[in-house]
């Protein structure tokens, strides 16, 4: 029985051909046309971004950076408000000028009062809408995370899984073809190479979107708590008419204000990306070949050929070793020392016939055997070095040792390489990338992408408010300026 070398090698020269599937392991695309925007971009003189979804773009995060420009803008006009009012005040003290205290009726300290507490129970009811949409924001952000990371975890333990097999390969077939060794060899050092570039992905990416998150998670947090905080002693000191300590929380909830309103163009420009996102990943759902994600796929453009090759290749082999093992069965048909050798009719072919040459295992007869149970079978009938060749033949042993030992080899490296298919094609075809993509699609976007509007819906409600209490409590500072009050009223004592 011959054993062609050459069944190995085609499959080596495959294995090194579909390594640039895995060369760029990220889920991120690259632009195409179908899929582009028009925004402003500030780095390029706010020329309009046309660009598609592409986070290694600087010029797609400026400009999609720029979608919250009405939060910077306001909080830009907010800001010289209050440097102009300070001015204004610090102007008027410096120089010695006063105006007249103007009387106002009991019921105008009633209504501004009022008004004052209304809108500081509307800032606590916001400020705990934030606090809570940020806490869900961050979770539902951090499964996206991991679940597309994860795809890059696990394709690195199929690749390690392929790696470990190709190793097992090349220890058995080194002794009998130096060059398929050294191929394999090759092979190897290549994969443990993109596993690496993936494990470094993985860690740097995982590293940096979580930077982003508890950076952005934070941020809210503090200023929300700072704020309410805030809103607590003002209405404290309101009460009891403390009236520098009250101007120090004007100070403090007028910078505050400018955080808000800087946080709300952050958090409309984080719910753009999450729309981006989505729509992105929605897109390679509907159509993997023509989206802005396909370049980071290119397995789907060739890797049936590879596939349908690979089956080729092992079909061919079996195909030829149940040849044999037919010839065999009529030449030693009629030998009862032979006897159980008979019993086995053929090896099992998981791989379909011509064209498609699919991966169907369950197809095998019962009476076919895997390759890989092969050197069972013909180590009952080989002559073992310990033993004498009369001892052999009288036995009915006629297969020399090494041959025994290069059949074990082969018919080992050829079940490793039938084993390791499915890993092969789950690489190939980016199985992994493509599970995460439909799971984050069909069950995290629409969460997401809620949790993400949600927030900033709440922030730019907190924003409105706490201008407009900001602006109350100015008032009600100049309404109270030069009056005395007793602790916890309302309306000045007479005078």
């Amino acid at each position: 029985m011959s054993i062609s070398n050459g069944i190995v090698l085609p499959f080596i020269i495959l294995l090194v051909s579909t390594s640039v599937f895995i060369q760029k392991p990220v889920v991120f695309g690259s632009p195409l046309q179908e899929q582009s925007f028009s925004r402003p971009d500030p780095l390029r003189r706010f020329k309009l971004y046309k660009g598609g979804y592409d986070i290694r773009n600087k010029h797609y995060w400026a400009s999609a950076a720029f979608t919250g420009i009405h939060g910077y803008a306001i909080a830009g006009v907010w800001m010289l408000c209050g440097l102009g009012f300070g001015s204004y005040l610090i102007f008027k003290n410096c120089s010695g000028s006063s105006s007249l205290v103007a009387n106002n009726s009991d019921s105008s300290y009633h209504i501004l009062f009022s008004l004052v507490v209304l809108f500081s129970l509307l800032a606590i009811v916001a400020s705990s809408l934030v606090t809570a949409a940020n806490q869900s924001s961050q979770k539902r952000t951090k499964r996206v995370e991991e679940t597309i990371l994860g795809a890059g975890v696990g394709a690195r333990g199929t690749i390690q899984k392929v790696t470990k097999a190709i190793v097992q390969m090349q220890n058995l077939l080194c002794p009998y073809d130096p060059i398929t060794c050294q191929l394999l060899n090759s092979t190897a050092d290549r994969l443990r190479r993109e596993s690496q570039i993936i494990h470094y992905f993985v860690q740097k990416n995982r590293h940096s979107f979580d930077q982003a998150i508890q950076s952005s998670y934070i941020a809210n947090l503090v200023v929300v708590t700072v704020n309410l905080v805030l809103l607590v002693a003002a209405l404290v000191l309101l009460l009891l008419h403390w009236h520098p300590g009250f101007f120090i929380i004007i100070f403090f909830c007028w910078i505050l204000t400018t955080l808000c309103w800087v946080l709300t163009g952050f958090d409309f420009f984080f719910h753009n990306f999450a729309e981006d996102t989505c729509s992105a990943l929605d897109g390679f759902e509907q159509n993997p070949q023509n989206n802005s994600l396909s370049s980071l796929i290119p397995c789907v453009n060739s890797s049936n050929k590879i596939l349908v090759k690979i089956g080729y290749t092992v079909h061919t082999f079996i195909t030829k070793l149940n040849a044999k093992i037919k010839e065999l069965h009529q030449l030693l048909g009629l030998d009862e020392q032979l006897e159980e050798f008979i019993d086995v009719q053929k090896i099992c072919d998981p791989f379909s016939g011509p064209p498609n040459y699919s991966y169907t295992p369950e197809k095998c007869p019962k009476d076919a055997i895997p390759i890989g149970d092969l050197p069972n079978v013909i180590s009952r009938f080989t002559c073992y070095n310990e033993n004498s060749p009369e001892k052999c033949e009288g036995d009915g042993r006629f297969l020399p040792e090494a041959s025994y030992v290069m059949v074990w080899a082969y018919s080992r490296s050829i079940q490793d390489l039938i084993n390791i298919f499915p890993d092969v094609q789950s690489l190939i075809e980016c199985s992994s990338v493509k599970a995460a993509i439909t799971e984050v699609v069909l069950h995290q976007c629409k969460s997401f992408r809620a949790q993400s509007r949600l927030l900033w819906a709440s922030m730019l409600s907190l924003s409105i408010i706490m201008v407009v209490l900001v602006l109350l409590w100015v008032a009600k500072a100049y309404q109270d300026r030069g009056r005395c009050f007793n602790m916890c009223s309302i309306i000045p004592r007479p005078t």
